[in-house]
């Protein structure tokens, strides 16, 4: 097994990856994180998945270690192309993707945009149905020093709190949680990058695409989602046509972080089930 942390410039930015490489393992997994987060939001999971799967983990721009230049489209469709021409330069034909909350929309475009890469998709949390943002917002963004505006609104609410959020047991949280999820925002280039993702955004992929795609998915979610709440979870089930909801007891929105023993094992017994349906 080799672990590799690199950045590539891919799609004019520079993509922060990690790949953690199984040389006995057929099946490679993709990680890609939530809004706010990064590849940090894996750490529990990850050496879990490594032990038996190749493993790769990115940074979605502006996030983690990954580019904030505000060149770049923030948009969930150009997103979805920047991690599949990073698949395409480590030449990765197929894969198995798991997206967290903005990382399931995420993961859900790559369905959409190249069905044949994607063997199965894990849905944790998955962002879904939400709209565009406001034109008020949108074009409020144009503004010179509306960056300060994001930073200011994100330090209000803060790292500790938004991480009361997305837990339902806030013993979970600790300094290394803390310091772990602030770290991307030391960084003041990054409010640059996200007043961009502002206005780039578009809003979540429509019923009439999610009932066209066909890869296999698994729903995983938190019984206590206040973020990305249950019923979002059951309305995609029903829109997603091969797909399977497991909700999570005594969990919430950040489900990697609070159950990833569990997490674990749906997402095994998904790829098993699955590679038992090949033979």
């Amino acid at each position: 097994m080799t672990e590799v942390g690199a950045i590539q410039p891919i799609n004019g930015t520079e993509l922060y990856y990690e790949y953690h490489r199984h040389y006995n393992s057929s099946e490679t997994i993709l990680l890609i994180h939530g809004f706010l987060s990064s590849s940090f939001s894996f750490r529990q999971l990850v050496p879990l998945l490594k032990k038996k799967y190749t493993v790769i983990s990115v940074d979605i721009p502006p996030f983690g270690k990954s580019g904030k230049t505000t060149t770049f489209r923030y948009s969930y469709n150009n997103m979805a192309k920047t991690v599949l021409q990073l698949l395409d330069f480590l030449g990765i034909q197929q894969t198995f993707v798991i997206g967290h909350s903005m990382g399931g929309q995420i993961a859900l475009n790559i369905s959409h945009l190249k069905p044949s890469a994607i063997k199965g998709a894990v849905l944790l949390s998955s962002s879904s149905y939400l709209k565009r943002m406001k034109n008020s917002l949108r074009y409020s963004s144009y503004l010179p020093f509306f960056h300060h505006y994001v930073k200011l609104h994100l330090a209000r609410s803060g790292v500790k709190e938004n991480l009361n959020r997305v837990v339902h047991n806030a013993k979970l949280i600790d300094k290394e949680m803390v310091d772990g999820y602030m770290q991307p925002f030391l960084n003041n280039d990054i409010f640059k990058a996200l007043t961009r993702m502002i206005r780039d955004r578009e809003g979540d992929l429509p019923p009439e695409i999610l009932r066209s795609i066909k890869a296999p998915s698994l729903l995983i979610w938190g019984e206590h989602d206040r973020v990305v709440p249950l019923d979002i979870g059951k309305r995609l089930q029903q829109d997603l046509p091969n797909s399977k909801l497991i909700v999570l007891k005594d969990a919430g929105h950040l489900v990697p972080e609070e159950k990833p023993e569990e997490v674990y094992q749906h997402i095994a017994s998904f790829i098993a089930s699955l590679e038992r349906a090949e033979v």
